[in-house]
């Protein structure tokens, strides 16, 4: 029996034209690179798509895709809508959508400036006016191997871009393009196209006049900006019969001087809606040659980043107006109720869950995988590889034929010693499958390490309450505070152990560790949670103090208390030295900063955040230099004494002073327990940080692995 739906409005029916959608919710579009290299759909694309069907999504937006292919794409797997050879794979897409009772567009764009593959290619690219050169900020905090995925981007001859300013005549090829493409996209089967006029593509950059310099009738004011927009929308109106359009625009152009306002934007969207546009998706842009930038538009950081964008459009328009850019579902609902959109489209959170929406449907939003914004999504694309998602791991392998949940006859014992991310994943995993599962947990709490970085960064905490959640509802038993040893697990004679025990912890032999003012990363742990006496006992009495109140009110096991009161109050000092520049150090710098506290990093490698995806490394170094953290990278600690960090940097030895120093070193696997367990001859499988540091993608599919595997 279906439980109270919380969020009934979308739930609900609602048209587009004349395209009825069974919800109101929309899978936007996001890069995949799950298409094949000649252009087509893939069974593995196909699979991934249908599963967000099967979901129970009302509308998929397909990624965006090249109309002259190859030419105007912008991955080196896009599919294409430039030929009729291209309409049978796309008709093996549409069908295994609609049995589902899902529909789907297809998003229709050429790349302009953004056509990465024409630079490879030593194709001309298209443009309204020949486009200056920026550098990027971001290139600096790439890895070695994530340069080396860039290196072909110089093209052919490694001077870059080859671009084309477009005649008149040449712009109205262009708009047959789009036209042809649609006429594909209907003989296709798919319910409706989306025109890709955002995102620094060839439409967006005519509608930019920080891009678009002509001095004809497709330039200089919003209207002639605007003219392609128009007579694509109108082309595709008047050549193809009842096919419903949708436009994605760009409300904004952030760190573009000249960029698009939302007062152009309301302009030209009204222009779409004249011409035929049966809905606006509503998007920004931002310049990507700013790490910061992307995570301002379009894959939007802040939450509900584009909502004052939207409403502006739903009291301008008649048309609906679609609503993106990390939007929670209680907000959403409101904002359907108040009639300030009219659709929802999630793009992150239906890679994290694509049964969102048959969760929403049933009252089982509990059960909600959430999306914990890492932007590995997204970083993927942005190396040419393909998609994945740090927190579903059967994303990208759906096409595989696997198994990875059916009730199985041969039912075992299993016992999972750990509940971080990798062992209560597989804990679920396993119940699902029908085994008997326990887990065992040392500490008073569920979560592993990941309540620390929950501490650091909120999102990663709502991991823990779906896992948690997940295990409730399966009925799979958690002990709290049962220490696992090669001797309590051998009497509890399982069939299997899952060790997800989690890495060691120990600081790297640096000369002053042991210092008063110096915590290791699992000093720093025991003290923010009050679960360390002998970190504790590095402080002075009154914090000590403080803190033995806080636990025993148990304040420090509330992470979302301990968020808030570290604001207020935490028992660190004022300036501090962080040694260590990887995920770990970053997001600790992050948390600190927000604190008041003044932060130096020093990371002995010649590399920052390594193991935090690009998009969201680009964004942390950003703010970190926003507010004057020292990043020092190819540094040796020399020595940590009362007041200051001695190293060597530049060949030079340097001083810093810092009241504290927190070493965010010295992860390494911990195999201990297993290696026990082999010598008992108990069946055992070793995943997660305990074997090899992973994070939460790691921990994630290390779990799927060894479930598929047993």
């Amino acid at each position: 029996m279906n439980r109270q739906i919380k969020h009934p409005l979308l739930a609900s029916p609602a048209s587009i034209g004349s395209l009825e959608l069974k919800n109101r919710m929309i899978m936007a579009a996001m890069g995949s690179n799950f298409a094949s290299e000649d252009g087509c759909t893939t069974e593995k694309l196909i699979a991934y798509y249908e599963e967000r069907a099967r979901g129970g999504i009302g509308l998929i937006i397909l990624e965006t895709s090249a109309i002259t292919w190859p030419a105007g794409a912008s991955m080196p797997n896009m599919i294409g809508f430039s030929k009729d050879e291209f309409i049978p794979s796309l008709q093996s897409l549409t069908q295994r959508i609609h049995q589902h009772g899902s529909k789907i567009a297809a998003q229709l764009n050429h790349s302009g400036k953004i056509a990465q593959e024409d630079v490879i290619a030593g194709r001309p690219i298209p443009v309204p006016s020949i486009p200056k050169s920026e550098p990027s900020d971001m290139f600096g905090l790439l890895t070695q191997d994530e340069i080396m995925n860039f290196i072909k981007a110089g093209g052919p001859d490694g001077k870059g871009p080859r671009y084309h300013e477009l005649s008149v005549d040449e712009i109205h090829k262009e708009v047959q393009h789009f036209v042809d493409a649609a006429k594909r996209a209907k003989a296709s089967n798919f319910d409706a196209v989306e025109i890709h006029a955002g995102h620094g593509y060839l439409i967006s950059s005519f509608l930019s006049p920080a891009i678009n310099k002509r001095t004809d009738e497709y330039g200089g004011t919003v209207e002639n900006r605007a003219r392609l927009l128009v007579e694509i929308i109108s082309q595709i109106k008047k050549q193809v019969e009842d096919f419903p359009i949708l436009v994605r625009l760009d409300a904004n152009e952030y760190r573009i001087e000249n960029g698009i306002t939302p007062a152009d934007f309301l302009i030209t969207a009204s222009m779409a809606q004249n011409a035929g546009a049966d809905a606006i998706d509503v998007s920004a842009y931002g310049n990507t040659s700013k790490g910061i930038a992307f995570t301002e538009a379009p894959l939007v950081h802040e939450p509900g980043g584009f909502l004052n964008f939207v409403k502006m459009a739903k009291r301008e328009l008649t048309i609906p107006i679609i609503a993106v850019g990390r939007i929670e579902l209680d907000v959403a609902e409101k904002g359907l109720k108040d009639n300030e959109f009219d659709f929802l489209a999630m793009g992150r959170k239906v890679l994290a869950d694509p049964g969102l929406p048959n969760k929403i449907i049933s009252g089982q939003e509990y059960l909600i995988r959430p999306c914990i914004y890492c932007y590995v999504c997204v970083s993927q694309i942005f190396i040419n590889k393909p998609m994945k998602c740090a927190v579903n791991s059967q994303l990208g392998n759906e096409h595989r034929n696997e198994n990875i949940i059916h009730s199985t006859a041969n039912q075992k014992k299993i016992l999972v010693v750990g509940s971080g991310p990798s062992g209560m994943e597989s804990a679920r995993l396993l119940a699902m499958r029908g085994h008997h599962v326990e887990v065992w947990e040392k500490d008073k709490d569920i979560g592993g390490t990941i309540r620390v970085a929950a501490l650091a960064y909120e999102p990663n905490g709502r991991l823990i309450s779906y896992l948690k959640n997940s295990l409730d509802e399966l009925g799979v038993k958690i002990k709290l505070k049962k220490i696992a040893t090669a001797g309590s697990i051998k009497a509890f004679n399982p069939d299997h152990v899952i060790v997800a025990i989690g890495a060691k912890r120990n600081a790297p032999s640096i000369k002053g560790k042991n210092n008063k003012n110096v915590f290791d990363g699992e000093q720093l742990r025991g003290l923010l949670f009050g679960a360390d006496a002998n970190a504790i006992n590095k402080l002075s009495i009154f914090q000590q103090l403080i803190l033995k109140i806080g636990k025993a009110s148990q304040l420090l096991r509330n992470i979302s208390a301990l968020r808030f009161l570290s604001k207020i109050w935490m028992p660190l000092s004022k300036n501090i030295i962080v040694i260590g520049g990887d995920l770990v150090g970053l997001e600790l710098a992050e948390f600190l900063v927000e604190r008041g506290r003044t932060v130096k990093v020093l990371e002995p490698s010649s590399s920052l955040g390594p193991n935090l995806s690009i998009v969201r490394r680009s964004r942390v170094v950003h703010m970190l230099k926003e507010h004057g953290v020292e990043l020092l990278t190819n540094v040796m600690i020399k020595e940590i004494c009362d007041q200051e960090v001695i190293f060597n940097h530049e060949e030079t030895e340097k001083t810093l002073q810092a009241d504290q120093v927190i070493i965010a070193l010295g992860t390494n696997a911990n195999l201990e327990l297993s290696d026990e367990l082999k010598r008992l001859n108990v069946p055992l499988t070793s995943i997660g940080d305990c074997t090899s540091v992973g994070y939460i993608h790691g921990a994630i599919a290390d779990a799927r692995e060894a479930v598929i595997n047993l």
